[in-house]
């Protein structure tokens, strides 16, 4: 409504209430998305969990054949298989394996010694904070709810059904050969198409995914690839084949940087 053709006190208060109606519309819609800085470091940070082992500021730490999105499938975006969706509502949290409460920079510094079987990076260093203002946008919105319980958000792989010593890696080899053997080949070692799964390239003892009904749970959402249809048995089966072949022990010190390169202070001197 253009100022000129007011002419009256009620009109004045239509047009106030115009402008001030178009201002708040504006402002959520510049807030719907990060902008400047903040959208170029959400922008890396996707980088970074999809090229992880190869990205110039992230292959240093990571000792495997493995990207973050080797396992958070879709960059994180999937909605069950290990999802980054509403994660960072959960943190703080506790973690029973650490004995403490840790920040959700804690989880991905220890993902890098894990599940990349690498080096810790930096805290608050640049990947880092990349990673975690990427994760941060994927629970934008969301209400935060800390976990008291273990260090996993609301979209947590769920347990399978199925007890881990019921196992049989024998049937699991032959699944392994018929559904998985193609993409991560016969040895384990991985194609263009799938990460190695086992051996020297793959995740360490201290990941996750070195558990048997860990793998097994994972496996019953996430693969085959784009078409999940392993029933409870046959996953929990083909995660006792994988993880009875050897990979990579975990011990912390020979994961962990000299003590001059824990941390960067990355704010302005």
């Amino acid at each position: 409504m253009p100022i000129e053709n007011v002419s009256s006190p009620a009109a004045w208060r239509l047009a106030v209430g115009y402008c001030v109606v178009c201002i708040v519309l504006a402002s959520a819609a510049v807030a719907d998305e990060p902008i400047g800085q903040l959208a170029e470091t959400v922008e890396l940070g996707r980088l970074l969990v999809e090229q992880t082992a190869e990205h110039p500021l992230t292959r240093r730490y990571v000792g495997a054949a493995l990207n973050c999105t080797s396992c958070h499938l879709e960059n994180g975006t999937h909605p069950t298989a290990a999802s980054f969706l509403d994660v960072a509502t959960a943190y703080p949290a506790w973690a029973g394996r650490e004995g403490r409460v840790i920040t959700l920079e804690d989880r991905i510094l220890n993902c890098f010694m894990r599940s990349c079987n690498g080096i810790r990076p930096p805290q608050g260093s640049q990947p880092v904070v990349a990673m975690i203002a990427y994760i941060t946008s994927l629970s934008e919105g969301r209400p935060v709810r800390m976990n008291a319980a273990s260090p996993h958000g609301p979209r947590r792989v769920p347990p399978l059904a199925l007890a881990p010593a019921t196992a049989d890696a024998v049937a699991g080899e032959k699944l392994y050969a018929q559904r998985c053997g193609e993409c991560h080949a016969a040895d384990g070692n991985g194609t263009a198409d799938g990460p190695p799964v086992w051996g020297p390239r793959s995740f360490n003892r201290g990941a996750g995914l070195s558990h048997v009904e860990h793998l097994a749970a994972w496996l019953k959402l996430a693969m085959p690839l784009d078409a999940a249809d392993l029933t409870e048995r046959e996953a929990l089966d083909i995660a006792a084949y994988v993880n009875s072949h050897p990979r990579p022990d975990f011990v912390i010190e020979e994961h962990l940087p000299p003590p001059e390169e824990m941390g960067v202070y990355n704010g302005k001197r």
